[in-house]
């Protein structure tokens, strides 16, 4: 197993047709992070994922099309990375607080 060398925060937001509730749609996108079997972790305002870039980067791609397919108009995903090529972790950033 390689060592996860990303961390990708996303906070999905789906526009809908009628001006329905989101909370359904944001719990599809988070459904394809956990089917995806990277380390997660779900916040009040965005969830964050450890993993390889590219294979984070293509969750998010797929999160994207899972909404379009749900029947959005369009989708906002805000995202923050932290890459490096040495290593990164939740853990270690988040140790002090835990």
């Amino acid at each position: 197993m390689t060592m996860p060398d990303a961390l990708l925060s996303i906070q999905i937001l789906p526009r809908t047709r009628g001006g329905e509730d989101v909370i359904p749609l944001v719990d599809k996108a988070i459904a394809v992070i956990a089917e995806s079997g990277v380390k997660y972790r779900v916040g009040p305002l965005e969830t964050t994922m450890e993993g390889r870039l590219p294979e984070l980067l293509d969750i998010v791609r797929r999160m994207n099309e899972k909404m379009i397919a749900a029947g959005c108009q369009s989708v906002i995903s805000q995202v923050k990375i932290l890459h490096d090529p040495a290593g990164v972790s939740m853990a270690k950033l988040t140790e002090k607080y835990d």
